[in-house]
C-alpha cells in the first residue's frame, strides 16, 4: 500500500471504530415500556414552569418556580419569581378557585383556568395538571392515558398536546423503580374557547429519604 494512503486508511479505521461506540448522551438501552407509578391523590411537588402565551396579539413569556400541594379535595399552588418572591397563590376546591396576588384582594371564580388568565395573563390548567404531573391524562378518545418512556405523548380530551420529554433518574438505581416525569411539554392551540398557550414544566427530583443509623 502506498504510504500516502496509510493515513487515510488509518482515519477510516478510526471512524469505523468510533461508529460502533454508544453515544455519550444515551445509555444504549432500549426505551423502557414500564408505566409510571400508581396515581396518588395526595402529593407535593416543586419545579419550574415556562409559559408562552398571546397578549394583545403578541407573544409573551414568563418563567416561574412553583410549589404544588394536592389532596383528594384541594389543590394549592404557590408561584414564585425566579428571585424567590411570591407572585401568586392559588387554592382550588370543587366549589371555587381563589387566586391571591401580593398587595391585592383575593379573587374568586368557579373556573381556575379563566381566573388565572384574567389575573396572570395566561391560564394555568390546574385540573389537568393534577393528572399530568404524575404521568396521567384523559385522552381525546375518552380513555385514561398512562405515560411511559416508550409511550410519551397524548392529546387530551380538552385539546392539550402533552409530551413527556424526559424522566427522573433513580438516585439509588433501585431495581424495578418506576419512571417519574422530569420534563413535560404541553401545548394548546387557539380555539373558540381559549387562546393558544404552551407550557414547559420541569419537576425537581423528590428528596431522598434520610438515612438513619442502625
Amino acid at each position: 500500500m502506498s504510504r500516502h494512503l496509510l493515513p487515510l486508511a488509518a482515519l477510516c479505521l478510526a471512524l469505523s471504530a468510533c461508529s460502533t461506540l454508544p453515544s455519550p448522551f444515551s445509555s444504549g438501552a432500549p426505551t423502557s415500556s414500564a408505566s409510571v407509578a400508581p396515581y396518588r391523590e395526595q402529593v407535593e411537588l416543586t419545579g419550574r414552569l415556562n409559559v408562552v402565551y398571546q397578549k394583545d396579539d403578541k407573544p409573551e413569556s414568563a418563567t416561574v418556580n412553583f410549589n404544588w400541594q394536592q389532596t383528594a379535595q384541594r389543590t394549592d399552588v404557590t408561584l414564585f419569581t425566579p428571585v424567590g418572591s411570591t407572585l401568586a397563590t392559588i387554592a382550588v376546591t370543587p366549589q371555587e378557585a381563589v387566586l391571591t396576588q401580593s398587595g391585592k384582594a383575593p379573587r374568586r371564580a368557579p373556573d381556575v383556568d379563566t381566573l388565572s388568565a384574567q389575573m396572570l395573563g395566561w391560564s394555568l390548567p390546574v385540573s389537568g395538571l393534577r393528572d399530568w404531573l404524575q404521568g396521567y391524562a384523559m385522552g381525546a378518545d375518552g380513555k385514561r392515558f398512562v405515560a411511559s418512556p416508550a409511550n410519551d405523548s397524548v392529546t387530551t380530551k380538552d385539546g392539550w398536546r402533552l409530551r413527556y420529554v424526559s424522566w427522573q433518574d433513580a438516585a439509588d438505581n433501585t431495581p424495578g423503580a418506576l419512571p417519574q416525569p422530569r420534563r413535560i411539554d404541553a401545548e394548546r392551540t387557539t380555539s373558540a374557547q381559549a387562546d393558544a398557550v404552551s407550557l414547559r414544566i420541569v419537576l425537581d427530583p423528590a428528596p431522598s429519604a434520610p438515612v438513619t443509623a442502625p
